[in-house]
């Protein structure tokens, strides 16, 4: 297991899935974690169990993230690794193909998925460079490489988050402020953005499944574990990278 001690961690979208399980793993791995959500109620409860420390975010506003990077130094005293996890999906009753989608469906995926992102790396970078440098991990989406017809903001979004990672990468890099900057590209998940799909449409999860050769789909920890070993010193000259999680589903399925 990575050795994350010493290390401070803010980690977005914190109450359920993948952020829920990523402050499980960086906390047990010996940082101090600073888990985020728009669900107070269940990211207090994650964020207690893991005895890690919550703050209230929507990462859509992005004047609210100088704030969240302060409560993490002011608390403990730097920041080394960004987790910029929080997305969301259009709703299914919205219709979200380039023939049905509205302003205000695309603003929302766009502002909470893309620019909520860019504005974590834009007010962390400054607080990791006083510190001698940092990791920030993306959390974008097979969707980035395969999209969907059925949702073109979110595919649209996790795409961006990839490239925008890539831009991050070289311009730190450039600076010599020892930040890195990786995207992890989960496959599919098990976790609530399915659950309330497969409620609307059953047999949906099992569907998504066997887009994978393993014919299953990944555990949030599996990804977690991901994002514990690039947010570590055991990978100094990754970055700009991405890293697949999606059980070979690309390999296969390069275009779903």
């Amino acid at each position: 297991m990575p050795d994350l001690s010493g290390k401070v961690a803010i980690v977005t979208g914190c109450a359920s899935g993948i952020g829920a399980a990523t402050v499980r793993r960086l906390a047990a791995d010996g940082a101090q974690v600073l888990g985020t959500d728009v669900d107070a109620d269940g990211g207090e409860a994650l964020c207690k169990e893991a005895a890690a420390h919550f703050a209230t975010q929507d990462v859509s506003d992005r004047a609210l993230w100088p704030q969240i990077v302060s409560t993490a130094v002011e608390r403990f005293g730097r920041l080394d690794i960004l987790v910029n996890n929080a997305g969301i999906v259009s709703a299914a009753e919205d219709g979200a193909s380039i023939g049905e989608v509205d302003d205000a469906t695309w603003d929302r995926v766009i502002a909470v998925n893309l620019s909520g992102t860019m504005a974590g790396c834009r007010a962390a970078i400054p607080a990791m460079a006083n510190t001698g440098g940092g990791a920030i991990i993306n959390i974008a989406s097979t969707t980035a490489l395969a999209p969907l017809p059925t949702d073109v903001g979110y595919s649209s979004s996790k795409g961006a988050v990839r490239v925008m990672s890539k831009s991050i990468a070289t311009w730190c890099a450039q600076q010599g402020n020892g930040i890195r900057c990786n995207t992890v590209i989960p496959g599919a998940t098990d976790t609530g953005i399915l659950d309330s799909t497969e409620a609307e449409m059953p047999g949906f999860k099992a569907s998504v499944a066997s887009t994978s050769p393993m014919n299953r789909l990944a555990d949030p920890a599996e990804t977690a574990a991901a994002i514990a070993f690039l947010a570590s010193d055991e990978c100094p000259f990754m970055t700009g990278a991405e890293m697949l999680v999606d059980g070979g589903a690309l390999s296969i399925h390069p275009g779903f």
